[in-house]
């Protein structure tokens, strides 16, 4: 078992998380120091706030041995459900969805900071959206991925396959592409997706040198290809490739840069649906452990989407470079320049995201994904449960 105890203490990596400080999300000012080191705390000079060394982590405030938290996560992250938890370790059922909601919404913050900076030239994207079996209805999935370095990039979930899902899908894309690169995005037939495409990636430009008008104006370098599947009778018939934006040739030059085939295609998509099926219990088509909320799925997402790209070894990247790969052990993370080496899970669910400085906004925040990481409480009276029994109240 790996060692997941704490860190020797050191004041000058820390930060005030205070909303109200002047120094919040300042690091290496000399405002914080060393306030305890039995029960690890810090405390800013500035506003003469204490907090514990955990403060930022999944871990704050929890009581169970980190050891044991990181071994639960980790078998979440690959698939294994609740119920077999709860009878391998003893633990309330609430407790691992807990754990579960916990790392889900610490690793949507990760991923914000890291990924969602506007800074990946990500050349070409596949976009695709899965049905998810949830109790008593269907709810849906839309996932994006960089085919260049496999990185997931985006992930939205919501109650209908609507115009609303394919433009959040494609604004949490757009937040994390360079402007005005050139890129390639490669989507199934769906009709929603052009215009949310457009919408999406364009940028406020003058009409004219004299006047003060402004218009939106599409990238130039944005072509947006269209994979279109036919079955009869659940069989393959036919498969239609056209353009829905952009040039034909560009495109095929992008395919060729990014070995991403030679013709248009959603396959690398469709691979990570298959990875996020396998590894999300919830999304089992088949199960008698389906979620009834949307906000389990939605953390599930993320918690699988960034033990995906920061922690798993990619196999087609990490091949030799004789046969396309990089030579080395390598995640999705790592081949986008990223991070230098392979996370552990304890370093992911320990990541502290520093808050925007004092009078700074948070432009990354997505207001419309606050009803997830939030749900409402339940009326009902708690009750006792056996520990391994169903409870509608945690999933």
């Amino acid at each position: 078992m790996k060692k997941t105890t704490t860190e020797p203490m050191d004041a000058s990596r820390q930060f005030c998380l205070n909303d109200v400080c002047s120094a919040r999300g300042e690091i290496g000012q000399g405002n914080i120091v060393v306030h305890g080191r039995k029960r690890p705390r810090y405390k800013c000079k500035t506003c003469g706030r204490t907090f514990s060394a955990n403060a930022g982590t999944m871990f704050e405030g929890l009581r169970k041995p980190t050891a044991l938290i990181v071994i639960v996560v980790t078998l979440l992250a690959y698939g294994c459900p609740i119920q077999a938890i709860v009878h391998a370790f003893g633990l309330d059922e609430r407790t691992v969805a807990a754990w579960r909601d916990r790392a889900g919404i610490h690793c949507q913050k990760v991923h914000q900071k890291i990924i969602e900076q506007e800074t990946l030239d990500m050349v070409h994207v596949q976009v695709d959206e899965i049905w998810v079996k949830a109790r008593g209805k269907i709810a849906w999935m839309g996932l994006a991925i960089m085919v260049p370095t496999r990185l997931w990039v985006a992930g939205v979930v919501s109650e209908t396959r609507d115009k609303k899902l394919a433009e959040r899908l494609l604004q949490q894309v757009r937040r994390c592409s360079r402007k005005l690169c050139e890129l390639l995005i490669c989507t199934d037939g769906w009709s929603a997706y052009p215009n949310s495409i457009k919408k999406a990636f364009r940028e406020k430009t003058k009409k004219s040198e004299k006047g003060e008008r402004y218009v939106f104006e599409v990238w130039p370098g944005l072509h947006i290809g269209t994979v279109i599947k036919r079955t009869v009778k659940m069989r393959l018939e036919e498969i239609i490739r056209q353009m829905s934006h952009g040039s034909f040739e560009k495109a095929q030059h992008i395919l060729e840069s990014s070995k991403g085939g030679t013709m248009l295609n959603t396959s690398f998509i469709e691979r990570l649906n298959g990875t996020m099926r396998e590894r999300l219990a919830s999304l089992t088509r088949r199960c008698r452990h389906a979620s009834s909320k949307l906000h389990a799925f939605h953390t599930g997402m993320y918690l699988i989407g960034s033990t995906y790209n920061f922690c798993w070894i990619h196999h087609e990247l990490s091949k030799s470079v004789e046969k396309g790969g990089l030579g080395r052990p390598c995640t999705p993370a790592m081949a986008s320049g990223l991070t230098n080496h392979i996370w552990s899970v304890f370093e992911l669910l320990s990541y502290k995201v520093t808050p925007p400085l004092f009078g700074i906004s948070d432009l990354n925040n997505d207001s419309s994904m606050k009803s997830y990481c939030k749900p409402k409480k339940s009326q009902k009276s708690l009750v006792r449960l056996r520990k391994g029994v169903l409870c509608s109240t945690t999933s």
